[in-house]
């Protein structure tokens, strides 16, 4: 269901997230303006969309999502609001020339179960299973071109409190991708309608 966008009339870009608190998305910002001199051809996030994707749905048809918002409720009712780790950068790949750059976290194991059911939420709503394991990040950039590996500083941000979860629609632009909440499901609650 990812591969090519349906008809543009009918499709959306959508994925499930967790989004992080003003203080963390200050605390990325910051990180940003301090490496940014040491990883030169890196294109960086802009801070207000910082998040860890549970699930990428990729392009799709809006009554799909549709379908998610009973299952992804019912996730979000189980799991207790979560606190997590913000510490270590990283790169994927893992070997040879870096595309991504990200910031480690490190889940409860409630957060795990979370993305375990976001996962079967999407395969029962008929997407493809994913095939990569879950690795719990904040995406800080990406290579524009093909780039030497750097040498990346420690950092801690310390621990964030995250207690929602939620339905974004991704609009791709020039000046990077735009999310808007679909749905918001609070963390131990009922779910939120944006809109």
């Amino acid at each position: 269901m990812t591969a090519d966008p349906p008809p543009r009339e009918r499709a959306i870009r959508a994925f499930v997230a967790l989004p992080f608190p003003d203080r963390l998305r200050g605390d990325v910002a910051e990180t940003i303006r301090r490496l940014t001199p040491l990883v030169p051809g890196m294109r960086f996030v802009r801070d207000e969309g910082v998040h860890v994707t549970l699930r990428f749905l990729g392009w799709t048809r809006a009554d799909t999502v549709a379908r998610l918002e009973a299952p992804l409720r019912a996730a979000a009712s189980q799991c207790p609001p979560l606190d997590v780790r913000v510490r270590g950068l990283g790169m994927f790949p893992e070997r040879g020339a870096p595309r991504v750059l990200w910031l480690g976290l490190e889940m409860p194991a409630e957060g795990a179960a979370l993305q375990a059911a976001c996962e079967k939420a999407a395969v029962a709503s008929g997407f493809e299973p994913e095939t990569r394991a879950f690795h719990p990040h904040l995406t800080l950039g990406r290579w524009r071109d093909r780039a030497r590996r750097p040498r990346l500083p420690d950092l801690d941000l310390g621990s964030a409190h995250v207690g929602e979860l939620v339905l974004y629609r991704s609009d791709l632009r020039p000046s990077g991708s735009v999310y808007t909440p679909l749905a918001v499901f609070p963390l131990g609650g009922a779910a939120a309608p944006v809109g």
